[in-house]
């Protein structure tokens, strides 16, 4: 076991090293212009289209092509259209990184764009940091992708602290819970989502009362679920992906416990909602982005845009949260892309977008950058599982009023 894991870590090591030695050749001649010509813009997205987290990154996929289509049929951006080219990592750190290298050696790639996942994104900062590419629009809150301040890594959405700090709170101030525990993915993903917690928590004097935990790719939540469910915890905090924390919540109310599951926005709601199914549990789940609904008439800015959109280039496709903050990707690099001006480059669309303050995209949507700022929004959204679906709400007492 020890010879393979050694082997693992010294092939990422390799990759990572003739990565960063091809790049420091390449990026000689790039000047900052590599995967622009007259008349295209080049991006690179790695994330999962197939496995056990392809929804998400399918989602997040056509949410960003919707608007990518849109503006390339309108004229592109300075006469340029945009090019995104998807490939497959499954969700697989190793595989990641090896597309990302393809990209910036092989494919002649302007930006990186639209990544998914804290375990895949983070293994790729050494090469962002030695390409000097940007790499913008990621679906995942990893502090890591937001300390130490990497000039090239721009976020759009809130991070998984903000997500579990607004919803400890809620949960120990409005429902009078101090019995939280946490259930996690062994991974980069689920331990940052778990020091989350644990510092939410410490601001009430409190620690999670068990830690559960399961390995990537898999559903063997059993061990987690019993640690969990003998420790008495009234509310479990999820950091995982839909399949998991399906299972989880489904056993747990096969076993006759009934806490409060709460979720962090990258589980997926749409896909979450389907597979728990039938059944009565409190789940709750913040998103980062508002209702991805039509209006019928009233204008919500981005969310209506992003379901007319979605409707003319992905008939029958539904609108998911996932696929909405996939689009809000596409709108800031594209306003970054515009302020950035004919004369293109790396270093000026960085610029670009470290420019743009409280722009306003529609009600909850309000997108502001600075000189030492890459995360463009921070707002919290809560949804709560009702009839096969998430829907937003904002009253607490009604949620503490029915377990009382």
């Amino acid at each position: 076991m020890r010879k393979t894991l050694l082997a693992l870590m010294l092939l990422s090591l390799a990759l990572i090293l003739t990565a960063c030695d091809s790049v420091n050749r390449s990026s000689a001649t790039g000047s900052g212009r590599s995967g622009v010509s007259d008349t295209e813009i080049r991006l690179g997205s790695s994330l999962a289209l197939t496995g056990h987290a392809g929804y998400l990154g399918t989602q997040t996929l056509r949410g960003a092509e919707s608007y990518l289509r849109h503006i390339n049929e309108s004229g592109g951006v300075h006469g340029r259209s945009i090019k995104l080219i998807a490939k497959d990592d499954s969700y697989d750190p190793p595989r990641c990184l090896a597309n990302t290298q393809q990209f910036i050696i092989d494919n002649d790639i302007f930006a990186l764009f639209s990544y998914v996942g804290t375990p895949t994104t983070v293994k790729v900062l050494p090469l962002v940091e030695e390409a000097k590419i940007p790499l913008i629009g990621m679906f995942t809150g990893a502090n890591a992708l937001r300390e130490p301040f990497n000039r090239y890594v721009v976020n759009i959405r809130a991070s998984y602290y903000q997500e579990t700090k607004a919803a400890v709170a809620h949960l120990v101030k409005d429902l009078g819970i101090t019995k939280i525990a946490v259930f996690y993915q062994y991974d980069a993903y689920g331990f940052d989502g778990l020091i989350g917690t644990e510092l939410a928590l410490k601001e009430y004097n409190l620690e999670p009362i068990a830690r559960g935990s399961y390995i990537r790719g898999t559903q063997m939540v059993g061990e987690g679920l019993d640690r969990i469910c003998s420790s008495g915890a009234e509310a479990v905090v999820m950091i995982g992906t839909y399949g998991a924390c399906a299972s989880f919540i489904q056993l747990a109310e096969a076993k006759g416990y009934d806490p409060v599951f709460y979720n962090v926005s990258f589980v997926g709601a749409e896909e979450l909602a389907r597979l728990i199914g039938s059944g009565t549990p409190t789940v709750l789940m913040s998103q980062v982005v508002p209702p991805p609904i039509s209006s019928s008439g009233d204008d919500q800015g981005a969310a209506e845009e992003y379901v007319r959109l979605l409707n003319q280039y992905f008939p029958g496709e539904t609108p998911s949260f996932i696929g909405f903050e996939g689009f809000l990707n596409a709108r800031i690099l594209v306003e970054g892309l515009e302020r950035a001006g004919r004369n293109l480059t790396r270093e000026g669309l960085v610029d670009a977008i470290e420019s743009i303050r409280d722009f306003e995209l529609g009600p909850g949507i309000s997108i502001t950058y600075g000189e030492h700022d890459r995360q463009g929004m921070d707002q919290v959204h809560f949804t709560r599982l009702q009839q096969g679906r998430f829907v937003p709400f904002t009253d607490w007492n009604e949620i503490k009023q029915e377990r009382e």
